[in-house]
């Protein structure tokens, strides 16, 4: 599609389209009920504004918004965002996130960073591990639509995801306690409390949440374990210093969680799912994702003058992840993984916010490093001949580093035209050391014999002797400017306008999933987004409906992805150009005080206009994880008023277009053994629904995700290509319900 014929397209859909991101949606926590409409104030752009005024496509869900639409946990997002979908090979372990079609694909080891950045509190997090932790006690999500390469810096070419939690308010004490029960016999605790010390000086936040239960699907296997139980533990303190009559605020925050739930269900071998329902598997060795995440932060604010803030965001982060997967769907030891990682991360960031009737500019400087050191296993069946069993095993050590510099300012031309200039330039260095594997000899959880050296090792694994003490390392440096202009125009009756370009870029990154030859370990280059953007926001018919549009069109270069073959060897490549344009439309239109009625829509046309793997020729499919349509709607009703309380109905739909979880699609390579018809699923809509009785303080509801029990798959692996006798699947969760009571002071 040409850039003018792009526009063309776009002009009309933003005149017919309606939408608006949660914007009349409460801010002031779960209690808020449906009839309340206050501004949302976001950081989208580094510092506090309405929404309505900032001219980016963004999605801002506040505590009450994530309450009635289920959203417990980041995998939950893509039911509340448009053209956002979330899929893991390991369940709600290491979420990837997609974007307007911009993911990390068929990607699935754990060095490798999303396109997709996250955030909380403004502290960018690197592991994918640490970003599948529940959400709790928040102040609201803000996802971020089209590149971010400016304010946000590296890794975000498809957009941005900032949780932010809830801080001390200096205002006293406050605080909520709440407890839930669902089927699956799965128990909830969240909780919250803070005190002001001082005045209005010092404040301190601590939060809580505990979940567990039993396993969604049901193993027939005899003495198995069901797969996807619940079993989740977190905290986090926070402490907030406002010296009386100073200029400077202090918020420090530190955390800690983990996770020990049963892994994902596994779709694999054919003739182990004959006579099962859609729920129920048969699988010998279901193991456990046992994930851990912990860090601390500091965000110094230092006001020099009215005018200019210096702020100085310090934090250290870690974590570490145990994934027991039984990867093959059966009662066979075919393909089981220990997937075993640490991650390590520092970063600092200090910039200058200066504000006039003129001129609002952030400049500031970034530094980041992190680490993740790979210990994996993988049992292969019959690897070394019929019956004889044995694996390989896989160290490697990553170590990356990051520099920056930005700087962007919004310049008033006059009261109502606004141009925004941006710019960020960003160094990039990753080191592979340390690395190394072996073929051994051995069963599932048994002793393990080496054979044989396949890392350092040119050729095909066994054909090199081992060696213990052999390694192999790799270096990568990759460095780009990114940066943002726009032209935003403000009515007379709020409504903004606006038109912007922005580029985007992922750092150049390192094979992961190299262990059978050190041929599959290279450095790829980055990826890079040039995207075009023109939007519309605002509120009508006396502030009861709130309107937002979008739309975009992307030049998507090198994106990293997966060629996996038979061996099995993974090799990662760039697939040289894509072409991605679509748009969003959201609304919120409070008919009545006592009835709201909320809408989103994502378009989205993603394919590949350059990409051949494995001598075919991939030109013209679609995308992996790129639905062409996302819907999302909903009610918020007060059907009653009974026994001085309200009587809330919150129901929800969401759609999703039919998606590939290959960029083969449906083809197939010449002369391989690839099915990936499999690798694909059909549109389908799930159905949720709330009902809540809110007195005061007191708040009573029952829930239900998944009413009518939708059979959906959310992610797919071509194993068949890489020589296994099927394809690796994982379904999502059935119909869960339960009921909660929460009680604030």
């Amino acid at each position: 599609m040409t850039h003018a014929g792009w526009a063309r397209s776009a002009i009309p859909f933003l005149m017919c389209c309606v939408s608006a991101p949660a914007l009349a949606e409460a801010t002031n926590g779960p209690a808020a009920g449906p009839s309340t409409v206050q501004e949302i104030v976001v950081t989208a752009q580094r510092r506090e504004q309405s929404i309505l005024k900032v001219p980016v496509a963004v999605t801002a869900l506040p505590a009450a918004t994530l309450e009635t639409r289920g959203v417990t946990k980041s995998s939950d997002l893509g039911s509340a965002v448009p053209n956002l979908e979330v899929n893991s090979a390991f369940g709600d372990t290491q979420p990837n996130f997609s974007l307007r079609g911009v993911s990390v694909a068929n990607e699935y080891n754990s060095n490798q960073v999303s396109p997709i950045g996250v955030y909380i509190n403004d502290v960018y997090i690197v592991s994918r591990t640490s970003q599948g932790m529940g959400l709790f006690d928040l102040d609201r999500v803000e996802v971020l639509r089209g590149p971010q390469g400016t304010l946000f810096g590296r890794n975000t070419t498809g957009g941005a995801i900032n949780f932010i939690t809830r801080e001390p308010s200096l205002s006293g004490s406050n605080g909520y306690v709440q407890l839930g029960y669902g089927n699956f016999n799965t128990f909830t605790l969240q909780a919250a409390g803070e005190t002001t010390l001082a005045g209005d000086q010092v404040g301190v936040r601590a939060a809580v949440n505990y979940a567990v239960g039993d396993g969604q699907f049901q193993n027939v296997f005899p003495g198995g374990k069901d797969p996807d139980s619940t079993d989740t533990l977190q905290g986090r303190l926070s402490v907030r210093i406002r010296p009386d009559g100073s200029p400077l605020d202090i918020k420090l925050v530190g955390y800690g969680g983990r996770n020990d739930p049963t892994q994902a269900a596994v779709f694999g071998l054919l003739p182990y799912r004959q006579g099962l329902n859609f729920f129920q598997v048969d699988e010998n060795r279901v193991g456990n994702n046992k994930t851990s995440a912990y860090g601390a932060s500091a965000n110094i604010s230092y006001a020099i003058s009215p005018s200019l803030k210096l702020i100085s965001i310090t934090s250290w982060d870690g974590g570490e992840q145990n994934l027991q997967q039984a990867a093959d769907g059966s009662p066979l030891d075919v393909l089981d993984i220990n997937w075993r990682s640490r991650f390590d991360q520092v970063s600092e960031e200090v910039r200058l916010n200066y504000s006039s009737s003129l001129l609002n500019l952030i400049a500031g400087v970034y530094y980041g490093a992190d680490e993740t050191v790979t210990d994996n296993t993988f049992n292969i069946g019959s690897v070394l001949g019929p019956g004889v069993n044995g694996g390989f095993f896989q160290h490697f050590h990553q170590a990356r580093q990051s520099y920056a510099v930005f700087a962007q300012g919004d310049i008033n031309l006059t009261h109502k035209l606004v141009l925004t200039l941006g710019v960020r330039y960003t160094d990039d260095r990753i080191q592979y050391g340390d690395g190394s594997a072996d073929l051994f000899l051995g069963n599932v959880g048994g002793p393990q014999t080496p054979l044989a050296t396949t890392v350092p090792c040119p050729g095909p694994a066994g054909t090199c002797a081992y060696d213990p003490t052999a390694r192999f390392s790799l270096k990568g440096l990759s460095d780009a400017p990114t940066g943002r202009a726009a032209l935003s125009y403000t009515f007379d009756n709020g409504v903004l306008v606006y038109a912007s370009y922005n580029r985007g870029y992922r750092a150049g990154a390192i094979n992961g999933g190299g262990y059978t030859s050190s041929s599959g370990i290279t450095y790829v280059q980055p990826e890079t987004v040039n995207a075009y953007e023109i939007g519309a926001k605002g509120r009508f018919l006396d502030g009861r409906l709130t309107l937002a549009l979008a739309a975009f069109y992307d030049d998507y270069r090198n994106q990293q992805l997966q060629d996996t073959r038979a061996g099995p060897v993974s090799f990662l490549i760039n697939a040289p150009k894509s072409e991605l344009y679509g748009g969003e439309a959201e609304a919120t239109f409070r008919v009545t005080p006592a009835f709201s009625l909320y809408g989103a829509l994502g378009l989205l046309h993603a394919t590949y206009q350059e990409l051949e793997l494995q001598d075919t020729n991939l030109a013209g499919d679609d995308l992996p994880f790129a639905p062409h349509v996302t819907a999302q709607a909903g009610v918020d009703w007060t059907l009653a008023h009974l026994a001085d309380g309200k009587l809330i109905f919150s129901p929800n739909v969401n759609y999703v277009s039919h998606q590939y979880f290959s960029p083969f699609d449906t083809i197939n390579a010449v002369g391989s053994a690839q099915d990936n018809a499999e690798l694909q699923q059909g549109a389908y809509a799930k159905v949720n629904a709330s009902l809540a009785w809110r007195r005061g303080p007191l708040v009573v509801r029952a829930w239900v995700d998944n009413l009518f029990d939708a059979k959906v798959l959310g992610y797919g692996l071509d194993l068949r290509g890489a020589g296994f006798p099927y394809n690796f699947l994982v379904p999502e969760a059935p119909r869960t319900f339960g009921a909660d009571i929460r009680m604030s002071f």
